[in-house]
Formats: structure tokens, sequence, C-alpha cells
């Protein structure tokens, strides 16, 4: 019972992010997926799974009145679940996924509900009720608190032995083919991602990492500050002596030199 309420209260703090806490970030997988280890006692693989499931959604973003997946609860659930059963990264990736898009669907409810809320706030503004706009703005919150965290509170009350039991009644053949198709999800994300930053400008440069990590075995580490220190050098000498405010690095040395003391530069 203790670590389902843990769980739940990660999950509902996770989805309060980006609408109550700020960008924080704590929402991410990556984040959320060690906490999620630190409650169950095995935070090596939550470090583990926390970074495969952020590179499913590094480039999920929610665009215009698109619903993009609740990585939130489908990434606590999923990390939960494959910590519990022991069966690693494969069924964390396999439950992580459905998940996020089912809770998708109640994030998208929550939402609607939230409406009469708001709509109630603004009448309560064109009468000055601040405590009544006060009341409405907390309601929305912990509806939205409470969308994650009784989803993940009654999936860790079924227990280990019951989602044993589940996931040993599936067949070894999907089982497999599940964890294939699971270790597949990382490289969809990063070819979304990378659809997103297509540029015939910027593209060299993403082969360019590839070569310096396939042939000459240089980590990602040494990668970005190569690339740093390329960009540094771009910055600086790539726009014809220009200062990056835009102003003419050149023409003001000049400016300076021609000026005696006590001169005025009208320019």
């Amino acid at each position: 019972m203790v670590q389902a309420l843990l769980i739940g209260l990660i999950a509902g703090i996770g989805i309060l992010d980006e609408r109550v806490l700020g960008a924080t970030l704590f929402g991410r997988p990556i984040v959320l997926s060690v906490f999620v280890g630190l409650a169950l006692g095995d935070i090596k693989q939550g470090i583990i799974i926390g970074a495969q499931l952020e590179l499913i959604w590094m480039g999920i973003a929610g665009i215009g009145v698109s619903t993009p997946p609740d990585y939130v609860t489908g990434g606590v659930i999923g990390t939960a679940l494959a910590i519990i059963s022991h069966k690693g990264i494969g069924i964390a990736l396999t439950i992580a996924v459905p998940v996020a898009v089912l809770a998708a669907n109640l994030g998208t409810l929550v939402r609607v509900v939230n409406l009469w809320f708001s709509h109630k706030a603004d009448k309560y503004a064109e009468t000055a009720n601040f405590r009544g706009i006060n009341l409405m703005l907390l309601s929305t919150t912990v509806l939205f608190f409470l969308s994650a965290f009784i989803p993940t509170f009654l999936a860790m009350l079924l227990g280990a032995s019951k989602i044993n039991l589940i996931i040993n009644a599936i067949p070894k053949v999907i089982l497999d083919g599940l964890t294939v198709a699971g270790n597949l999800l990382p490289s969809v994300g990063f070819a979304l991602l990378l659809d997103m930053l297509f540029s015939k400008k910027l593209f060299v440069f993403f082969f360019l990492g590839f070569l310096l990590c396939a042939y000459l075995k240089l980590d990602i580490t040494g990668i970005a500050v190569l690339a740093i220190c390329m960009a540094i050098i771009i910055v600086l000498f790539g726009n014809n002596g220009k200062k990056p405010n835009g102003k003419d690095e050149t023409k003001s040395e000049k400016t300076e030199d021609n000026l005696t003391e006590g001169a005025i530069d009208f320019d």
C-alpha cells in the first residue's frame, strides 16, 4: 500500500509539471523513472528504463489541438511494473506506450471538465470574488493530479504476484516479439525528432556526428564538446566580421580609432 501511494504521488506530481510547477522537467521519463526506482528499491533499473523511455518521447509535443501521449502516467506505470516483475526494459516499453495513449484520453476528459471551472472562475472574476477564483484554480489542479494518481495507484494495488501471473500467462513468442518491438521504439522516437529538425543546412552536422561515433568511436560527450566548439567558431568567424548583435566590428574599430579624446560620435 505504501509503495502504491508513493508511486501514485510521483505520477501525480509529475503530471503537474509545466502546469503548476513550471518547466522543472520533473515530469520527464528520465527523471520520474529514477524516483520510481528509488521508491521500489532498484534505482539502477529505474535509470536504465527512464533513459530508454526518454528516447521514445524526446520529440513528442502537443501542437495546436493535438493531444500527445501521457508519457508521465505511461512512464511511471511501465517502469514500476517492469521493476516489480523483474522482466526488464522490454516489458517496460511494451506497457508504457499503450498506457500513455490511453491516459491521454483521460487527460482530454479532464480538460473538458476543467472548462466548467474556467467559466465559473470568469464569473467570480466579474464580482471580484478572489476566494472563488482560487478555489476554481485549485480544483483544476486537483483533477489533473488525480488523472495520473488514480490509474497509477490502482495499477500498483494489483501487486507483484498478480502482475507476474498476468505477464507469465503471455506466450514466450509474444513476449520476445514485444521485446524486439520495444527495443525499436527508441529509434522511432529519434526519427520523429529528426523529422522535426530536418534542414538542408543542419543535416550535414547530423551525419558528421554519426561518422565520428561510428568510425572514430568518439563518445557522446566528445561529440557534444566538438559541436560546442564548432558552434562558437561559426558565430565568431562565420558572419563576415559582424558581432552576434549584428554590428559591424571592423567599422566600429575604425570609428573608435578616428575619434580623438573628447570628440562625439554622432553615428
